[in-house]
């Protein structure tokens, strides 16, 4: 590839739209273009940084034994009207009508399509196990498109599903895919963890999120310093705190006024108390009903967790104004004691003694409030936000947060989709089973995104070799001279023959902007001819990782960098688990 002949449209000054490094990179490198908002064009540069990703992809997953396949973007209504989730999924389904006023969709992934295809294709558990996958493009119509590859609307996906016969096979299958995705982001250069997640409007049973930590990441995940426990913070679990039965005496609920006092901390300045003392209520739409849930003064609810609890599609914390018009009730004074909408605790709660409470009444609070006693939930259980003070729920170590962003996630689907479309095979009595599936995504045009955000400098990306769209640059800097400029034709064609990816710089453009144009675009080895190689026979070879700069015999040149660079790719294929 001659730089001149390329498009390669980079720029010095960041875009102000955007706010992440990988985007802003992304941007200057010439990478993409945004066409609208959450759509981007890849340019050469990075269409080559995708398909580096999904040669790996592929790699593992054929090693694995899955098989590749293409299905449809486009999506008919009824398939997803049998799932029941055409109306479940919400609005980032992007639906709209054919000239015959059929109702299609353009799929965000492909669970129903797939399970259609097990279901006329798949008869007997003689052709099980079997993994299906596809790379292709999605489209989710995000409210907030933002971070440019990181959270567009659409995007490149690679999307597996298997079908088994029992959980415990389908359990096996999981567990391939598992280590595959742990191969695959080994090679690809990431510093990733795999994390206990919840499973989203994908459904299922289990299912783990790979994360590749970065400051910037959208999830919060909580690691253990002690153990190898990692969940998203919207899966940790909190474990309970001391269950004995407490000797304290139980005091007398008391009305005590509290006039203006509407958050926790100025009632339990007020009141003498801690706010660990006082019990917060807050009221949640659950599909659209009204429901007071309970937490400690000094803790959040973990909303996901809420709905899970509840199996509800959605959960929202309902606006002020919405909560005097479903439930009367004055907001920051609202308390569990007969209130008159359906009750739901943290498990913390219910160990409380002699606690404060809203009085449901404006103006006045409740002292001495005690659960069981004064108050009954409908249900409780683990509902509020992990912190860093809770314990390791495996081991009892220390805990920490840190930032990560989503670039796999696999799921243990069980039997929800071959059910509900009636997807079954004949099991070795002659009976009909519904398949046990599993569902395995990786967003490849996000790994490239992911990637930029763990691996770059003040002057640009440094792209980890197995993902670099170019792996050497070789910089012409004495394009007047014929001598020089036959030279670098030479050592860059040399380099194009050993098999390795290739970019030469044959622009007019003086030594410090390719320079920087070089490092801008993370090309991990910079081979330069010039000076040195008109007085003294060398070309300089300059790592962009380390920035450790040596200098070669030219006759030797092209076999030792080729050398290098395969020894690294070498290295990186080779995965222990």
């Amino acid at each position: 590839m001659r730089y001149s002949q390329m498009l390669i449209p980079t720029t010095k000054e960041t875009p102000a739209e955007a706010e992440v490094v990988s985007h802003q990179l992304l941007l200057r490198g010439g990478f993409i273009r945004k066409l609208t908002s959450g759509l981007y064009t890849y340019l050469p540069l990075g269409l080559a940084a995708m398909q580096k990703v999904e040669s790996i992809v592929r790699e593992e997953m054929n090693r694995a034994g899955a098989q590749e396949l293409l299905m449809p973007m486009v999506q008919p209504a009824d398939l997803w009207q049998e799932s029941g989730r055409w109306k479940k999924y919400g609005p980032e389904l992007l639906r709209f009508k054919d000239r015959h006023e059929r109702d299609y969709c353009l799929g965000p992934t492909h669970e129903e399509v797939v399970t259609d295809i097990a279901r006329r294709e798949l008869h007997s558990y003689r052709q099980l196990p079997m993994n299906l996958y596809q790379i292709q493009t999605k489209f989710r119509d995000e409210i907030r498109p933002r971070f440019g590859l990181m959270r567009g609307r659409e995007f490149v996906m690679k999307d597996a599903y298997s079908f088994d016969v029992s959980d415990e096979e389908a359990g096996k299958s999981y567990q391939k895919m598992y280590e595959a995705y742990t191969r695959i982001f080994k090679r690809c250069g990431l510093e990733f963890r795999p994390v206990e997640a919840d499973s989203g409007t994908i459904g299922g049973s289990f299912s783990h999120e790979f994360m590749v930590l970065a400051d910037t990441g959208e999830d919060t995940l909580v690691i253990c310093k002690s153990c190898d426990y990692a969940a998203n913070v919207e899966k940790a679990k909190v474990v309970p705190g001391n269950t004995e039965p407490t000797d304290q005496a139980l005091q007398e609920c008391v009305k005590v006024e509290t006039p203006g006092m509407k958050k926790v901390d100025r009632v339990a300045d007020f009141l003498g108390v801690t706010p660990k003392e006082v019990i917060k209520t807050m009221i949640y739409l659950a599909d659209g009903e009204p429901v007071a849930v309970l937490v400690r003064g000094d803790r959040e609810v973990q909303s996901v967790k809420l709905k899970n609890l509840l199996h509800a599609a959605d959960v929202e914390l309902a606006e002020d104004d919405a909560v005097w018009k479903l439930t009367k009730l004055p907001v920051g004074y609202i308390g569990p004691v007969a209130i008159p909408i359906k009750l739901i605790a943290d498990q913390e709660v219910m160990q409380m003694v002699n606690a404060v409470a809203g009085a449901c009444e404006k103006g006045h609070h409740l002292t001495g409030v005690n659960p069981g006693r004064d108050f009954t939930p409908a249900m409780t259980g683990d509902l509020r936000q992990i912190t860093v003070e809770d314990p390791c729920p495996l081991c009892g170590g220390t805990l920490e947060l840190t930032e990560g962003i989503e670039v796999g996630h696999i799921f243990k689907l069980g039997t929800n989709y071959s059910q509900a479309l009636a997807a079954t095979f004949q099991d070795k009595e002659g009976c009909q089973q519904p398949f046990v599936m599993g569902c395995y995504g990786i967003g490849v045009s996000r790994v490239v995104a992911a990637a930029i955000e763990q691996n770059h400098d003040k002057n640009g990306i440094v792209f980890p070799l197995p993902l670099a769209p170019v792996q050497i640059i070789v910089l012409n800097l004495s394009l007047k001279n014929e001598e020089t400029t036959a030279a670098a034709e030479k050592l860059y064609m040399d380099l194009q023959a050993a098999g390795l990816d290739v970019l030469y710089d044959d622009r007019d453009e003086r030594p410090g902007s390719k320079f920087k144009d070089a490092d801008l675009l993370g090309i991990p080895y910079r081979v330069t001819v010039g000076k040195t190689w008109e007085k003294e026979g060398l070309v300089e070879l300059r790592l962009r990782r380390s920035g450790d700069t040596s200098t070669i015999a030219y006759d030797q040149a092209a076999v030792e960098i080729a050398a290098m660079v395969r020894a690294e790719m070498q290295s990186t294929e080779k995965v222990d688990l």
